[in-house]
């Protein structure tokens, strides 16, 4: 990691995620945190490929439909097709005010959801075991909160993935949230080793939705 560009997150991050309006938003976001989420695209893109075995690209988030609201967090995205994620699973690492995010995630658009769902339920007690306690899953990738995967039981778990299967709008994800104290957030490298541990963890759910 000789060539280290991403130099962590801080405090005008966070802020910047609170900046007043859809064009103050923006050009926060614009000047501060988008060229960190471009470096981790391109930084985590290698050691994503070699994790997955196949080619994975970085998409940063562009917010370019709003109009009026601003956006309330904003990503970096890597799927295994070089012109989009949403319609594939794909892992992000974002940022709200209250937290970084490191994901793997299935959203609405994503035709083929059910193959992770059918698979996942298939062998929920692999899942149990792969997820640490810690890990937070969520059923909206709009909203901040999650349910920590051990407060999880074996039946919620069940319907959450039952909700993917039959639900055009449902979805899912799981990963790991970072407040703005954690030290891991300002030191880039500490940050890219944590990247790289939390998604070989989550590599299994991965291959569940890839077929693989």
């Amino acid at each position: 990691m000789n060539d280290l560009r991403f130099p962590g997150f801080g405090q005008a991050d966070f802020k910047a995620m609170e900046a007043e309006g859809l064009e103050g938003r923006m050009k926060a976001i614009i000047g501060t945190v988008r060229p960190k989420l471009e470096a981790l695209g391109a930084e985590l893109a290698p050691m994503l490929s070699r994790l997955c075995g196949e080619e994975m690209t970085a998409h940063v988030a562009k917010h370019a439909r709003r109009s009026v609201n601003p956006p309330a967090d904003t990503w970096v995205a890597w799927s295994s097709n070089p012109r989009g994620y949403k319609m594939h699973p794909h892992f992000q690492v974002g940022i709200w005010p209250t937290h970084v995010f490191l994901q793997f995630a299935i959203i609405y658009e994503c035709p083929d959801k059910t193959v992770f769902a059918e698979n996942a339920l298939r062998e929920l007690a692999s899942v149990r075991r792969a997820v640490p306690d810690g890990y937070v899953w969520s059923k909206d990738h709009m909203v901040p909160e999650g349910t920590p995967h051990g407060r999880l039981t074996d039946e919620e778990l069940s319907d959450w993935l039952r909700r993917l299967k039959t639900v055009k709008a449902a979805e899912i994800t799981c990963g790991i949230h970072l407040p703005p104290d954690n030290p891991v957030l300002k030191d880039g490298e500490a940050f890219l080793r944590k990247a790289e541990e939390t998604f070989a963890v989550l590599l299994p759910l991965y291959r569940m939705a890839s077929g693989t």
